[in-house]
C-alpha cells in the first residue's frame, strides 16, 4: 500500500510539472502565432490549451483515483484513470476538429506570409515537447499510471504538431509569395496527428475499463512466485486486472489432494502474503485451491 501511494504522489507530481510547462507553452506560442503571422502556431497555441485542461482533469483524476478501498469500493477508485483518458481523448478530438475547421477556411483565404522567427520558437518547442514527452512516459512506466500515459502521448503529439508546423513555415518561405497557405496545410496536417495520438490514449484505456488480459509479463512472475511457496505444486489460472496503478491478482494454485481444508487455506494465505510482499503494486490476490489431479471445469 506504501509504494501505491508512493506512485499516486509521484504521477500528481509529474502531472503538476507537466501543468505549468503546457501553461508557458500556451503564451508562447500564441504571442508568437499572431506577432508572427502564423495560424500553425496558433493552432498549436490551441492544442497546448487542450493539454493544460487535460493535465489538470488527469491531476484531480489521479487525486481521486489514488483513494483507499472502502465499504461502497473494495476494489479501490483506480477505474477513475481509464475514464479520465476518455476525456482527454475528446479533448483532442475536439482540438483537432477546431484546427481543421479554421485551417480549411484560411486556406481558402488570402493569408500573410508568417515571419522568418517563427521557425526559431517553433525548433525550441519541438525540442522542449520531446523532453517532456520522454519525462512523463518514463514516470507513467515507473508508477503504472494510464493517466501519466494519456498525458505523456498529449506532448508528443505536441511536439509532432509543433514539427509540422515548423515544416509548413519554413515551406512557405522558401517558395515566396503564393505558398503562404502551406502554413495553414501545416495545422491541417496537424489536427490528422492529434486524432491519430487520440487513438493511442483510447485504446489502452479501453482495453484496461474491459479488464483486458494484456499483462503477460507479470503473469509469468505471479505464477513462478507462487509455484515457489511450500505445498504448492502448479499453478493452473492467473488473472489480472488493473485498477489505476494497482492490481488484483485471481489465481488457481493446486496443493495434494490429501490435505486437510485448514491446510490448503493456509497455502492459500501463504501464497497472497508472498505475492502482496514481492509485488507491491498488487492490491489483492485471490486464491483459489484445488487438489492435484482434480479436474476443472
Amino acid at each position: 500500500m506504501k509504494s501505491s501511494l508512493k506512485n499516486g504522489n509521484r504521477a500528481r507530481r509529474t502531472i503538476l510539472v507537466s501543468l505549468v510547462g503546457n501553461v508557458v507553452l500556451v503564451f508562447v506560442k500564441l504571442i508568437t502565432g499572431i506577432l508572427g503571422s502564423s495560424f500553425a502556431l496558433v493552432a498549436d497555441a490551441i492544442e497546448s490549451l487542450g493539454d493544460v485542461f487535460s493535465s489538470f482533469i488527469i491531476f484531480l483524476g489521479l487525486k481521486v483515483s489514488d483513494k483507499p478501498p472502502d465499504d461502497d469500493h473494495p476494489f479501490g477508485h483506480g477505474k477513475v484513470e481509464p475514464i479520465i483518458s476518455f476525456i482527454v481523448v475528446l479533448f483532442l478530438i475536439a482540438s483537432a476538429g477546431f484546427i481543421a475547421h479554421q485551417a480549411i477556411d484560411n486556406i481558402q483565404s488570402p493569408q500573410k506570409m508568417p515571419n522568418p522567427y517563427t521557425l526559431f520558437v517553433l525548433a525550441g518547442i519541438v525540442i522542449y515537447k520531446e523532453l517532456f514527452y520522454q519525462f512523463v512516459r518514463k514516470k507513467s512506466r515507473q508508477t503504472k499510471s494510464t493517466s501519466l500515459k494519456a498525458d505523456a502521448w498529449h506532448h508528443r503529439s505536441d511536439a509532432i504538431t509543433s514539427l509540422a508546423a515548423f515544416i509548413g513555415i519554413g515551406l512557405a518561405l522558401l517558395l515566396g509569395e503564393g505558398y503562404e497557405y502551406l502554413d495553414d496545410c501545416a495545422a491541417l496536417v496537424a489536427s490528422v496527428i492529434i486524432i491519430v495520438n487520440a487513438y493511442f490514449v483510447f485504446r489502452p484505456a479501453l482495453g484496461e475499463l474491459l479488464d483486458e488480459q494484456n499483462h503477460d509479463e507479470l503473469i509469468d512472475q505471479v505464477r513462478l512466485l507462487a509455484e515457489e511457496v511450500a505445498g504448492v505444486i502448479d499453478t493452473e489460472k492467473c488473472y489480472i486486472r488493473k485498477f489505476g496503478m494497482r492490481y488484483v491478482v485471481d489465481i488457481h494454485v493446486r496443493v495434494a489432494a490429501d490435505l486437510t481444508v485448514a491446510e490448503g487455506h493456509t497455502i492459500g494465505h501463504d501464497v497472497q502474503d508472498t505475492l502482496r510482499e514481492n509485488f507491491p503494486q498488487i492490491q489483492h490476490v485471490f486464491t483459489h485451491v484445488e487438489p492435484n489431479n482434480f479436474y476443472c471445469l
